[in-house]
């Protein structure tokens, strides 16, 4: 910020020399227009012009070329004519050239306010802050804190809350995230993609319920926008909650149709095929394509644990960087009754684009049975965790993730 508070005052600087410029060369605009008056015959020539049209005029009477009214006429025609010539030659006494100095400060200071005070109002001081935050932070969570001090600083700016937002959703802070989330609804209005992102969120904090409250956002949402691809991803995910497949499928056809190539739609291609392996449909091989490179990873339950739960318990598989600074690299999502299942993450697994398998050369593989289906891990949830897994071909044989630990 000081070095573009430097390029201002340096854009400012031929400003002020052009005000203060003409004050240098007063004095001598002074004495030029002092010598030039006082040298200045204009007057004495039409004096003597006119004497000598007079002396004409009146020699003209005398030889009787013209008679007494013709020679008053004349006369009084030559006399206006002399006032004319003479009137406009009338001059007012000269300022000092110190006249008018105190202005030039007060032009120069009312120049350097009016350009900060539009600045602060029209210029992106708060987006470059944002991006010295972006520069400065260390951590996530140093991020996260430097950006809710911006928060606290610059509330009005659309793009502090843009970039809270997806840190507290996939950090689990659910409540922080909606604020976020209608802070920046309140700034930009109810867009459809912010009203979609608030219904996603509701979705899943009400542990994938389509609540009054979602129904009237996703109503909302398709009424301002019949293909926002957000409200489809997410009814997908609830006809496959239900068992509705085929409506799932055709749910999330449609989010990808209205969406660019990302790791969202890699992860609705994944879960399209877990949909159609329930309908005992071959995949679309367009649709089972890897992604860069992965992790080939087989999942299995310890036999202790066998039997605890449910078939149709929610199991996330998650590749996380080997630091935890990042978003989740990739999620997959199968069912306690799936297992012992084999599969690969790639990009195609992506939460967002900011963070992808492609990015890491080992990663820690976390797998978690969860009772409520929720991002947050609880007391019950069971788990298996193995680090220092190495991201590339995925030809090989797969590595062994082993669930044999609860959360007390």
């Amino acid at each position: 910020m000081i070095l573009l508070w430097l390029g201002f005052a340096i854009l400012l600087l031929p400003a002020l020399w052009l005000l203060v410029s003409p004050l240098r060369r007063a004095r001598l605009v002074h004495e030029a227009q002092r010598d030039f008056e006082t040298n200045d015959k204009s007057t004495e020539q039409n004096v003597a012009i006119y004497q000598r049209r007079l002396a004409s005029l009146e020699a003209a009477l005398e030889r009787g070329d013209i008679d007494e009214a013709r020679f008053a006429e004349d006369r009084l025609e030559l006399d206006r004519s002399l006032l004319e010539d003479t009137e406009g030659l009338k001059r007012h006494a000269l300022h000092s050239p110190a006249a008018g100095r105190l202005m030039v400060p007060i032009v120069a200071l009312a120049v350097v306010v009016g350009a900060v005070l539009w600045y602060q109002q029209q210029g992106a001081e708060g987006d470059l802050a944002l991006f010295d935050v972006y520069q400065q932070s260390e951590s996530l969570p140093d991020l996260m804190q430097r950006l809710e001090q911006q928060a606290e600083s610059q509330p009005g700016n659309p793009n502090v809350w843009a970039s809270l937002f997806p840190l507290y959703r996939d950090s689990g802070q659910g409540e922080a995230a909606l604020n976020a989330l209608e802070q920046l609804i309140a700034i930009e209005g109810r867009v459809p993609s912010l009203l979609a992102q608030k219904a996603q969120l509701k979705f899943f904090m009400a542990d994938r319920t389509l609540t009054d409250e979602v129904q009237a956002l996703i109503d909302e949402t398709l009424e301002r926008d019949a293909r926002e691809p957000t409200i489809f991803g997410m009814l997908g995910v609830h006809a496959f909650d239900r068992g509705d497949y085929e409506q799932a499928i055709d749910h999330w056809r449609r989010a990808i149709a209205g969406m660019p190539e990302s790791g969202s739609s890699r992860a609705l291609r994944e879960g399209i095929q877990v949909a159609q392996q329930r309908l005992g449909v071959a995949p679309n091989e367009q649709e089972a394509l890897p992604q860069g490179p992965g992790v080939h990873v087989s999942v299995r339950l310890a036999e202790e644990l066998q039997g605890l739960l449910d078939d149709d318990t929610r199991v996330f598989i998650v590749a996380r960087d080997m630091e935890g600074e990042l978003p989740p690299l990739a999620v997959a999502r199968v069912t306690l009754g799936d297992l012992p299942a084999t599969l690969v993450l790639d990009d195609r697994h992506a939460m967002s684009d900011a963070a992808s398998l492609s990015q890491a050369s080992e990663v820690r593989l976390i797998v978690r049975v969860t009772k409520s289906g929720g991002a947050t891990p609880e007391t019950g949830d069971m788990f298996g965790d193995l680090e220092g897994v190495t991201v590339g071909d995925v030809e090989g044989d797969p590595v062994e993730v082993v669930i044999d630990r609860v959360i007390e």
